[in-house]
């Protein structure tokens, strides 16, 4: 292999090993191989920002980080926490159960693992504590379900994947449902055994008035995913346009319904989105950098060759990716191994015709079970933090959930129509 190829991959293996920040190691790597091979940095970049700023698809992200923000605020989550305790009623391991319902409706409209947990996270490991509940399991259970965000629509992960892939945003969200769906119900299964084990408690029935007044209030909020998925699968809007939309519906029931979004607040929603969409389009443009390297210098094809020299069963190539990713997520941060490592293999993902729509989400979903695998999961320093408590402690209690995560990670992998039926029904 010529030197000029093996360089941007120890520049980057340097970068993992020194813990620098991936996108100021993408750049470095970027520059340093531009200086030494006599590339013009300044085509490279002009090509970097004509991709970036004409990538409909990439100004998705800020609108559906703005939602997340907006929804994040105190009573939208209270309603939402209300809600779920009224659809679970009186069950064992009720407040657990009520944990992964919040999750699946705050999917719909955050879009984000970190955003679920961090924004209702609090309230949910408080409120399980305060009812008996083990507090490492609380925040395990918060960490666990909160991976559900980004797998049901709509999902920022998804949006990145089809920047890279080409793939339809609109099949990925739909290909997404009832992966969700299912760790949800996983995950279910698991509380109500541990629950009856360890006896946790169960809730409290709710009268038929206080089921449909918690409901009343979470109206506003809930209608958000059903106006978002109607726009997209109803051929009313685009993605990039639902995420308008949707931004614009989470503005107006969080100023008239909700009355949660003074002047300060909305300043502080836009600062803060702007933050996060600044760091998310500086490592694109680190990354584009990257790739365009990776491909001048045919690492995919290298690559290729390789693991088809090895096997050209798409099944085991899905394995080996299985095991790749859940190894590296251990270790690596979701946006290394998006914008590092599924450029390089996406060429083979096709040379095998394998469904872009069914790796987008069985990779999505092994990074989001990377979220929450130690050591270096980052869900876990989250819950760890927001309810100040022993990280392992923490991991003792996640080891399990990560397991039912695994078993629905493989159902999707050797039964592709787990994600491909609903699209494949809404394009016939």
């Amino acid at each position: 292999m010529p030197f000029s190829t093996l360089m941007p991959l120890i520049m980057m293996l340097l970068v993992f090993i020194l813990n620098i920040p991936i996108t100021y190691g993408m750049l470095a790597t970027g520059a340093f191989y531009l200086a030494l091979m006599g590339g013009d940095l300044g085509l490279i970049l002009s090509k970097t920002m004509d991709t970036m700023m004409t990538c409909y698809v990439l100004m998705a992200v800020p609108l559906f980080i703005f939602t997340a923000n907006v929804m994040n605020s105190g009573k939208v989550t209270h309603a939402m926490f209300e809600f779920s305790k009224a659809i679970v009623g009186k069950k064992k391991g009720a407040l657990a159960k009520v944990n992964v319902v919040v999750s699946l409706i705050f999917s719909g409209m955050t879009g984000s693992a970190i955003a679920d947990a961090a924004g209702i996270g609090k309230m949910e490991i408080d409120a399980m504590e305060k009812d008996g509940y083990d507090k490492p399991f609380s925040c395990a259970i918060t960490a666990a379900s909160a991976t559900i965000g980004p797998i049901f629509p709509p999902s920022i992960p998804f949006v990145i994947y089809a920047m890279l892939s080409g793939a339809s945003v609109g099949k990925l969200f739909l290909g997404g449902m009832l992966p969700g769906i299912l760790i949800a119900v996983f995950l279910f299964i698991y509380v109500s055994w541990i629950s009856k084990k360890r006896n946790y408690p169960a809730g409290n029935s709710f009268a038929n008035k206080e089921f449909w007044l918690s409901t009343f209030r979470a109206l506003p909020a809930l209608l958000t995913p059903i106006i978002l998925l109607w726009g997209i699968y109803g051929g009313v809007m685009t993605p990039t346009e639902a995420g308008a939309v949707a931004a614009f519906y989470a503005l107006l029931i969080s100023v008239f319904a909700y009355r949660i979004l003074g002047f300060k607040d909305f300043l502080k929603t836009l600062k803060d989105t702007a933050s996060a969409t600044g760091q998310i389009t500086i490592l694109t443009g680190a990354a584009s950098v990257f790739s365009y390297i990776v491909a001048k210098e045919q690492i995919p094809t290298l690559m290729s060759g390789f693991i088809l020299g090895i096997t050209n069963s798409p099944v085991i190539f899905l394995i080996i990716c299985n095991v790749l990713f859940f190894v590296l997520g251990m270790f690596l941060d979701t946006s290394v191994l998006q914008f590092v490592f599924l450029p390089m293999i996406l060429p083979i993902v096709k040379i095998l015709g394998i469904d872009l729509v069914h790796f987008g989400v069985l990779i999505s979903l092994n990074m989001m079970i990377g979220l929450t695998t130690p050591p270096f999961g980052f869900l876990l320093f989250v819950v760890a933090g927001i309810s100040k408590t022993p990280f392992v402690d923490i991991v003792r209690e996640i080891l399990p959930m990560i397991g039912v995560l695994v078993i629905v990670l493989l159902l999707v992998t050797f039964i592709p129509e787990i994600v491909l039926f609903i699209p494949n029904l809404m394009s016939s």
